[in-house]
């Protein structure tokens, strides 16, 4: 990782505390702004991390029914879900295998896993929203701050 994606990455977590703090809402957990926004030019990458955290989410609710899975429980099943999902994913379709002028990927490791603890929180829409608005922001401030292309 570069000092430009470090940059990123800490501008992500003020972005995303000014805008939690601002709308009531957290954008997917306070680094998932930063991480979306690096590869915000990608927005397969972005829609499959979507997916995964959207499956994530369902496969908590769905254990939940089954289980008695609270507070910690919950989020180290969310993470942990998502991990494997995503790495499902990764090994299924294979990481940067060309699409068109996109590749397949996965936005990190713990990202669709922090992403279905907020859908989870605070529903999946406004999860989802929040978390492009701010990483569009996130991407924006940082091309004013860093430069960049």
């Amino acid at each position: 990782m570069n000092e430009m994606s470090i940059a990123v990455i800490g501008i992500g977590l003020v972005v995303s505390l000014l805008y939690s703090e601002s709308f009531g809402v957290a954008p997917g957990g306070i680094i998932v702004p930063g991480y979306l926004a690096l590869e915000i030019q990608d927005p397969l990458i972005i829609a499959i991390t979507l997916s995964v955290a959207l499956l994530t989410f369902f496969f908590v609710r769905v254990l939940a029914t089954i289980a008695i899975v609270y507070g910690r429980r919950r989020t180290v099943l969310a993470i942990l879900i998502g991990f494997l999902l995503g790495a499902l994913a990764r090994n299924v379709v294979g990481v940067g295998v060309p699409v068109g002028p996109f590749e397949v990927d996965v936005v990190g490791y713990i990202i669709p896993g922090l992403l279905a603890i907020w859908m989870d929180r605070q529903g999946a829409i406004i999860t989802v929203s929040s978390a492009i608005t701010a990483s569009v922001a996130t991407r924006l401030v940082g091309l004013l701050v860093l430069g960049g292309h």
